[in-house]
């Protein structure tokens, strides 16, 4: 993700209010650039998942430059391979920036059971794709940036599902927006 696009997600995160104390998974970390600048405005623990050994090296030499690494855990392996040995580990925000040549679609989608519910789901694709719609989650935002575009995805509790759900009436009016479009 280039920074332009990273400039405008992080003024979007920052104007919901979610990044204090979050509990962040940086899927297809790269960089950990997604997860490091999270911890950097006030997430409380980063997981950072990298199948690159060079790459995740980076991410360890800067979790440690930074001294977060009582905040920042790095996993080792491809985020299929995570997602079939994961517990529920209920993330507040995940980031999901697979490469362009390989979007793991399918992948991307089983990240969204790891949500708690209101949790976010940002997924980067590249332009002129369709982003898959993954169960358990609705589309709150979506942009295009050139070459590259953004969907938010939010975890949802529907009305009689469990004591505090969201009822249909905040949903529609949640949502009522993009209905009238």
């Amino acid at each position: 993700m280039g920074d332009r696009v990273r400039s405008a997600l992080f003024a979007n995160l920052t104007s919901r209010n979610v990044l204090q104390d979050a509990n962040v998974l940086d899927a297809f970390a790269g960089t950990g650039a997604l997860g490091l600048e999270s911890l950097s405005r006030g997430a409380k623990f980063a997981t950072f998942i990298e199948r690159d050994p060079t790459a995740a090296k980076t991410i360890a030499e800067n979790i440690t430059t930074l001294k977060l690494q009582n905040r920042a855990k790095i996993i080792k392996t491809d985020v299929a391979n995570w997602t079939k040995f994961a517990k529920e580990a209920n993330y507040d925000i995940i980031f999901a920036d697979p490469p362009y040549d390989n979007l793991q679609f399918s992948t991307v989608c089983k990240l969204a059971k790891y949500l708690r519910p209101n949790g976010l789901m940002i997924l980067s694709y590249m332009s002129g794709e369709t982003a898959p719609n993954p169960n358990g989650v609705v589309v709150v935002d979506k942009r295009s940036y050139g070459e590259a575009s953004l969907v938010i995805y939010e975890k949802i509790r529907l009305s009689g599902s469990k004591p505090g759900a969201l009822s249909a009436f905040w949903f529609r009016e949640k949502f009522a927006s993009f209905y009238s479009l």
